[in-house]
């Protein structure tokens, strides 16, 4: 079992929810007057959000129209792309890292910059995943998520959750930045939430399957226990199907074999507790059912194109 997932449930779509925790990377309390921009850089591995507290301005990120936000909207920009946000589509953008900073702590700052005019004031950061599942997850999403205030289906508790941040990231009191990052973390997975409800594309593929209940039930399963010598024969058992509709169903929904997406899953899981550097890879062999060291520095090989050992030294 996994030693990471202390929390396990019969949805295994509300597992990938529940693991999707994120570290902080930077969050940031920007005031800005018009005229002004702002110019992201692309952030690797990192989902960047944009929760407006006040005013409006707009986002601009390649290969959609400008967006316009308004006071409560909230954005994800999923997959670390480079992007602007403007008062106005006209006006340059200033990289991020060419701004003055106030740093209330090692990841939380303040930015202000504008020339006087409207004033517009928004709750920025950028956030990666730890655990495999949640990276799977977050692969997944469009280039650009955008939850506007007024057609929230909780828009009440929406705007109650924003005037609270709004408030904190002004008065900024002992812990305020804990305070703010923290209600920043609840609005991304709940913007998450509301795609997987409402976007066809959610409900095919590796989400879709988890949502089916028969093939969900077996990647739940694998999920868990991916030290457990499973089969094609013990999956389907465990589904309640033959063995060759299983195979068939599983292949179709996920896009690849059951027994592949096994190898996947421990090799990536793998990868993580190897880049924590903080098992030894004979014990990790054993945690996802190897039984030798050998075997399993082979498959991850075979998987990632390196050695374990390599990941080791880098992190090292």
């Amino acid at each position: 079992m996994d030693p990471n997932t202390p929390w396990q449930s019969r949805d295994p779509l509300g597992e990938a929810l529940h693991l999707l925790r994120m570290s902080g990377t930077l969050y940031c309390a920007s005031e800005f007057t018009a005229p002004w921009g702002l110019g992201l850089p692309p952030l690797e591995d990192c989902l960047m959000f944009h929760v407006l507290t006040a005013g409006e301005c707009w986002l601009e990120v390649s290969g959609h129209d400008p967006l316009l936000l308004r006071t409560g909207d909230l954005a994800l920009v999923p997959h670390g792309q480079g992007h602007s946000l403007l008062s106005a589509t006209d006006v340059a953008a200033v990289p991020l890292f060419d701004l003055p900073r106030e740093c209330l702590s090692e990841r939380y700052e303040i930015i202000r910059h504008g020339g006087g005019g409207a004033p517009v004031s928004l709750v920025c950061g950028a956030v990666r995943f730890d655990h495999p599942l949640a990276r799977q997850l977050v692969r997944l999403l469009p280039s650009l998520l955008h939850v506007e205030a007024v057609n929230a289906e909780h828009a009440d508790w929406l705007q109650g959750t924003l005037r609270f941040m709004r408030d904190e990231a002004r008065a900024m009191r002992p812990g305020g930045e804990t305070v703010v990052t923290r209600l920043a973390d609840i609005l991304v997975i709940q913007a998450i939430r509301a795609w997987i409800a409402r976007d066809p594309a959610a409900q095919t593929g590796w989400l879709g399957a988890l949502q089916d209940r028969q093939i969900g039930r077996a990647i739940g399963l694998i999920h868990r226990d991916p030290a457990r010598d499973w089969s094609l024969v013990s999956l389907a058992e465990a589904a309640a199907m033959s063995r060759s509709a299983f195979a068939a169903r599983f292949t179709a929904l996920v896009g690849e074999p059951a027994m592949q997406y096994l190898t996947r899953w421990r090799m990536n899981l793998a990868l993580g507790w190897l880049q924590e550097g903080e098992v030894a890879i004979a014990v990790l062999a054993e945690r996802l059912g190897y039984q030798s060291e050998a075997a399993f520095s082979r498959a991850f090989k075979r998987c990632h194109g390196y050695s374990p050992g390599a990941v080791r030294r880098a992190t090292g």
